[in-house]
């Protein structure tokens, strides 16, 4: 059985969100990767905040793209439909489906983490190819060059080991393998990778250099389809009434598109509209805790200015560097917001910075009311003194 070669499991795991009770079409992306399709910009990397749909787009695009199902009758009504490409290049390719977060049980041995994917990309070519099944292959893209064959990589959580701080000693040996995996290789007519950490920055040697990074801070083109537009969201109001659009847009708005279009946390607006309430469903995660340790000893006088947005007093800053991928930890105040919007815990636009949403304050404001934080918590709790 096929472990990542042409494998049902991105068309059934999109099968179940279009089942979902509050689903957004956002096919209309399939248009604009697909131009990528056998050109130079054939290498696309979506890094966005947790929970903003980087996978549902993964699932969806393995799902037409995949030759081994026909999946005309899912997507004919869809906005894709309507794209002069639509057919072309349906159900038309082999896709190579990786998800780098799975962990051997043995952690502590990265070659065990590596071969995994290695081998399960071996092993799925000899399956489908018998021509090759007595050949033998130490490594993948030998296996794939083999094949004389085009394929579509689909990869999520291509940042995995370093946003989990698993073998810092080999990050550099693991960009390489996806150098060598992917970077000239005849045999791929498209790489689609996701991930919340950019890759430009750290890529030792320019290993990654070939793809196009679309992040949180520079994304002129896909922006949109990653999170849910105004537009989406009042649709999704229509459909049920025990929440206004008022109250949507006060807890979940804040985040922007290059234009200056609202954009709306897709989990948390789901979220309230299936609890029908509006609250925090922000997943506190590692990350917040050393946004915490930011706070705390005020590095950079974030604490400061942090203090002042949740009183809507917002930072004007110019930011033009990220946070990436097995950079060390942030150590000044414009390596920690870049960090904090790579997260999105903060929101920036045209020089401006903000926490975002009503949903964001609500954490922060929770975390500086802690009595670590001492005269803080005390001045968080009386906020409306807090600027005086």
């Amino acid at each position: 059985m096929a472990v990542c070669l042409n494998t049902k499991s991105a068309l059934i795991l999109y099968k179940e969100l279009l089942n979902s009770e509050y689903f957004v079409d956002k096919s209309a992306i399939i248009e604009k990767i697909s131009k990528r399709i056998r050109t130079n910009t054939k290498y696309v990397c979506i890094t966005k905040p947790r929970r903003f749909g980087k996978t549902s787009i993964l699932n969806m695009l393995g799902a037409y793209y995949c030759k081994s199902y026909d999946t005309r009758a899912l997507f004919d009504n869809m906005e894709v439909s309507k794209t002069e490409t639509y057919t072309t290049h349906l159900n038309k390719y082999n896709v190579i489906n990786l998800c780098l977060n799975e962990i051997p049980l043995d952690r502590s041995r990265y070659t065990d983490y590596l071969a995994q994917f290695n081998n399960a990309i071996i092993n799925d070519i000899k399956e489908a190819y018998p021509a090759l099944r007595d050949k033998e292959f130490d490594k993948a893209s030998d296996a794939l060059t083999a094949t004389d064959d085009e394929f579509i990589f689909i990869i999520d959580e291509w940042d995995y080991i370093f946003s989990q701080e698993l073998y810092p000693e080999h990050y550099g040996d693991f960009l390489e393998f996806l150098r060598n995996l992917l970077k000239d290789k005849p045999y791929v007519a498209l790489t689609y990778m996701t991930g919340v950490l950019p890759i430009k920055k750290y890529s030792t040697g320019s290993a990654l250099n070939m793809f196009k990074e679309y992040t949180m801070l520079k994304d002129p083109f896909f922006d949109k389809y990653f999170g849910f537009t105004e537009k989406e969201v009042e649709m999704l109001c229509q459909t049920q009434t025990a929440l206004s659009m008022d109250e949507i847009r006060d807890w979940y708005n804040g985040y922007q598109t290059r234009d200056g279009a609202r954009l709306y946390n897709p989990r948390s607006v789901i979220c309230a509209l299936e609890d029908e309430t509006c609250q925090s469903y922000w997943t506190r995660t590692g990350r917040m805790d050393e946004v915490l340790f930011f706070l705390k000893y005020n590095i950079g006088e974030v604490r400061d200015d942090v203090i002042k947005m949740i009183n809507d007093t917002p930072i004007r800053i110019d930011i033009d560097e990220e946070y990436a991928a097995g950079q060390e930890n942030p150590k000044n105040r414009v390596e920690i917001y870049s960090a904090m919007i790579i997260y999105g815990l903060l929101s920036y636009y045209d020089g401006i910075l903000r926490v975002p949403n009503k949903e964001l304050m609500f954490e922060f404001q929770k975390a500086l009311r802690d009595d670590d934080f001492g005269c803080v918590a005390e001045l968080v709790r009386n906020s409306n003194e807090v600027l005086n």
